[in-house]
């Protein structure tokens, strides 16, 4: 049997019995009175002025019981062996009632809406003036981690509790809400921003009749969570723009650039524009054994030569795309550096390893910072796409199932949100050499929906490898700590 092994670094030391023993004679016992000196430091005069501190910096709140109600929150599922919460399932409702209990421990008044979007609110001292929402959403993708959209409610809850514990939360100039979206990753109804959508003012009363695969309908499982929606009530969803002064979210970063960086925290400058497509490839049925090679109309072979086309054109779009008026230089480098485009679900009919099949169907998502390149990718895909198909002799389709322009968060609110940060920062570590992190994101937030209502502005949070949509997804206890203080900090500028 071979056997791998690995030259030791410089500096290691060989674990012999004999370095064992001596370890234990001499080194132990130094080890212990270190630790007893410490100690004994620490329960005088340092170690008052560090619980001093860690009272002052309210880590009871906001890291001790954020984190506590994030791993609670975590357990909501609809799945026995993993996270799954979607648009108004039953794990989704108990979420929503969790957070609505925590809204109340905060100080907030609470309601839910006809579209199972949680709210939370203080009016403060002037309870007609424009309202700040802090928000994030409260469903999940399938096998999911327990940060994301999670982090942004729980955050902004203990933020408010500290106010609220301190007997500020009334002295606010303006009414604070914060709302638990009940729908942003659209993995049932595959329509993103349903919650903030509807509240902004962009989901159309139409959507109420989008059906999930077992075709039952948005307005289904309204009715069977007892919300008895209309056209009236639901227009009545959405909120009037001068009644808000912005509106501010934190985020799981999903990505790597902060952990690289060192920061836990980052100010968002945009959000890159999206879209999701439905490719529906048609071809003809046959028996595999019987049907030549050359008479085949195989709809699975088509969809293969679209999906390697489109990885291509993603990775090098100025491969594809040629300077004109609507897409110069400019446009094809940023497009080389934000371009992502995914296919992420593909299915056939009849489903049967002995059968040509007769149709395919798959998803892109295709999302960049620019819109215009964005369109000009799509555009060239569905060009080729076309010529694909006549050359096999298949017919195809697109439906385009989802489409959000990029958005530049406001820079004031960007500005207040990165000096709240670094205060906080600041307060934790003590010093702060560098700037904090100004990135683009390239998923999408319910911030999208809601720009089309108010201004804007994001945190990200440092999230281990820049791992999402997984169990792995992981946020340091003390990273959850930082972005509640940084949300006290911008909160307490509203006092």
């Amino acid at each position: 049997m071979a056997v791998a092994c690995s030259k030791p670094s410089y500096g290691a030391i060989l674990l012999t019995p004999e370095v064992f023993a001596l370890f234990c004679l001499f080194l132990l016992p130094l080890l212990s009175t270190t630790a007893t000196a410490s100690n004994s430091i620490l329960s005088g005069d340092e170690g008052e002025e560090l619980e001093s501190r860690l009272k002052d910096l309210h880590q009871e709140i906001l890291r001790d019981e954020a984190v506590a109600r994030l791993l609670q929150l975590g357990q909501v599922s609809d799945a026995g062996g993993y996270l799954e919460r979607t648009f108004l399932s039953p794990a989704a409702v108990k979420a929503g009632n969790l957070i609505r209990k925590w809204m109340e421990d905060a100080g907030l008044k609470t309601w839910v809406d006809n579209l199972g979007n949680v709210h939370g609110r203080i009016e403060g001292r002037n309870a007609s003036a424009e309202a700040l929402i802090i928000g994030s959403h409260l469903d999940t993708v399938v096998d999911a981690g327990i940060f994301d959209g999670s982090l942004g409610i729980v955050s902004a809850l203990a933020a408010l509790k500290v106010l609220n514990t301190n007997g500020k939360l009334g002295t606010l100039k303006r009414p604070v809400e914060v709302i638990a979206f009940s729908d942003e990753e659209g993995v049932r109804f595959q329509s993103t921003f349903l919650g903030s959508g509807a509240l902004a003012g962009v989901l159309p009363v139409s959507a109420l009749q989008i059906s999930d695969k077992s075709g039952v309908t948005i307005q289904d499982v309204l009715k069977q969570n007892s919300i008895d929606i209309t056209e009236d009530n639901f227009l009545q969803l959405k909120y009037d723009p001068e009644s808000v002064w912005g509106y501010v979210e934190v985020h799981i970063e999903q990505g790597p650039v902060l952990e690289w960086v060192g920061f836990p925290l980052g100010v968002v400058k945009g959000i890159a524009g999206q879209t999701r497509l439905k490719v529906t490839v048609t071809g003809s049925q046959g028996h595999a054994g019987t049907v030549p090679m050359s008479m085949r109309q195989d709809p699975m072979a088509a969809a293969a030569e679209m999906i390697v086309l489109l990885e291509s054109l993603c990775k090098n779009p100025e491969d594809f795309l040629s300077y004109d008026g609507n897409c110069n230089s400019s446009t094809l480098k940023t497009l080389s550096s934000s371009l992502v485009c995914t296919v992420g679900e593909i299915s056939t009919w009849p489903s049967a390893s002995n059968v040509i099949p007769g149709q395919v169907t798959f998803t892109i998502d295709l999302r960049a910072i620019e819109d215009m390149g964005r369109e000009a990718v799509l555009f060239e895909f569905s060009d080729r796409m076309y010529r694909i198909c006549d050359r096999r002799s298949v017919s195809c389709r697109i439906d385009r199932k989802h489409d959000a322009n990029a958005v530049l968060c406001d820079s004031e609110l960007s500005s207040q949100l990165k000096s709240a940060a670094h205060a906080a920062v600041k307060r934790m570590k003590g010093e702060l050499q560098n700037e904090l992190p100004v990135l683009m994101s390239g998923a999408g937030h319910d911030a999208m929906a809601m720009s089309r209502l108010t201004k804007v502005g994001m945190l990200f949070v440092r999230c281990r490898g820049g791992i999402s949509h997984s169990p792995a997804e992981h946020v340091m206890d003390d990273d959850v700590w930082a972005s509640g203080l940084a949300l006290l900090s911008f909160i307490e500028t509203q006092l």
